[in-house]
């Protein structure tokens, strides 16, 4: 009963800061006031060190591990799965980050470091480490949004393991607990969930599989199964865009719509495409768009006619993009799609988002609503 009281006790003080002190972290006022009261009152609840017998103080000790070829053949194997394993969730931890604060993470930099700190660990007397997801939205939640952070943050563990480790053991677990269900509420993105049921079969699939994996089984078992899962739905949906038909006269004048050959491409417009599908593993390419912003004309076109495949990754990236221009004051068009984009994009709403007016069937309706949309804009600055 104290445990339950002490973790409800903390999730109502972590609720309560946020929407009276902003600016004061309620997590470091849940955890110091839980210590406090479990300190004062002597309550009978399990803290960090009559679980694990405290945190061990001082700094650790370097030590060269000797090289042992006979097991070799034997750690191979675990060692790539921890390392591929680590990599996803740095990666994902990445992407909730860039996602909560609209920054863009470079993959290359987060692996290295990672690499680096997991090589020297060891020596340490560590273990193979990986950016937390739980850590991340604690830390963005709390202001971070800057490396900063995750320097303070190492700062602070060295802090205490040198000079508070005695205190910490004092840490109960159900205010740990009453954090990490707070982390984990605010991390779920819940508001996404309408849009993943209105999406392919397939992509529901997939979501409803991590996340019950993840529920019943453990965030290692999900990702893996996920990723596999999506693999094989990619290679699907890649094959099942394959199509040979003959060249009628009808095909040939239907197409005249959406060549630019001879299409008259005004100042004020600049045109994007998209080449073959537009999955989970190629959505970062379109960076390019937003790495230009500010050098981008008023009206910016999209062409999806050689696009063969989206799937829901591919759909956020193009309403994040639809975003960050409208932001902008720049207007964002889409034209071409083709059967199975223009299907998914009905389905989940695509076009209450970036505008119906705003989606059209070909290059030369695009070029006609650009038009349309600067003389808005002239409208709008008058």
């Amino acid at each position: 009963m104290e445990a339950t009281l002490l973790g409800v006790g903390s999730i109502a003080v972590i609720l309560i800061t946020s929407k009276l002190v902003k600016r004061l972290p309620g997590y470091i006022v849940a955890l110091v006031l839980g210590t406090i009261v479990v300190l004062l009152l002597k309550l009978p609840v399990e803290t960090i060190g009559t679980r694990f017998g405290g945190i061990p103080s001082g700094p650790p000790h370097l030590h060269v591990p000797q090289f042992h070829w006979n097991m070799v053949h034997g750690l191979i194997s675990p060692a790539i799965t921890v390392a591929m394993l680590g990599a996803i969730e740095s990666l994902m931890s990445a992407v909730v980050a860039d996602r909560m604060c609209g920054d863009k993470h470079n993959p290359n930099v987060e692996l290295i470091a990672q690499g680096i700190a997991n090589i020297a660990s060891p020596m340490f007397g560590g273990l193979p480490a990986t950016g937390a997801i739980a850590r991340t939205a604690t830390n963005n939640r709390s202001g971070a949004r800057t490396p900063v952070a995750g320097m303070i943050h190492s700062l602070t563990l060295l802090a205490i393991l040198l000079f508070a480790a005695p205190l910490a053991s004092h840490v109960p677990l159900a205010v740990l607990a009453g954090i990490l269900m707070v982390v984990s509420y605010n991390m779920g993105e819940w508001a996404e969930t309408g849009k993943i049921l209105r999406l392919s079969k397939s992509d529901i699939s997939v979501w409803l599989a991590t996340f019950a994996l993840t529920v019943f089984a453990d965030l290692t078992v999900a990702v893996e199964f996920g990723m596999i899962l999506a693999a094989l739905l990619f290679i699907r949906k890649v094959t099942a865009t394959t199509t040979v038909s003959e060249v009628t006269d009808d095909y040939v004048e239907a197409g005249r719509a959406h060549i630019l050959q001879d299409k008259d491409i005004p100042d004020y417009v600049t045109v994007f495409r998209i080449h073959g599908p537009f999955l989970f593993g190629a959505t970062d390419k379109l960076d390019m768009v937003s790495e230009q912003l500010e050098n981008l004309p008023p009206v910016v076109i999209v062409r999806l006619r050689n696009m063969t495949a989206i799937d829901a990754t591919g759909l956020k990236v193009l309403e994040d993009l639809a975003d960050k221009l409208r932001d902008s004051g720049r207007a964002l068009l889409f034209c071409g799609a083709l059967p199975q984009p223009r299907k998914l994009m009905q389905q989940s709403g695509f076009d209450r988002h970036v505008g119906a007016e705003n989606i059209c069937p070909n290059i030369e309706a695009a070029l006609h609503r650009a038009s349309d949309c600067v003389r808005e804009m002239q409208v709008g600055a008058s």
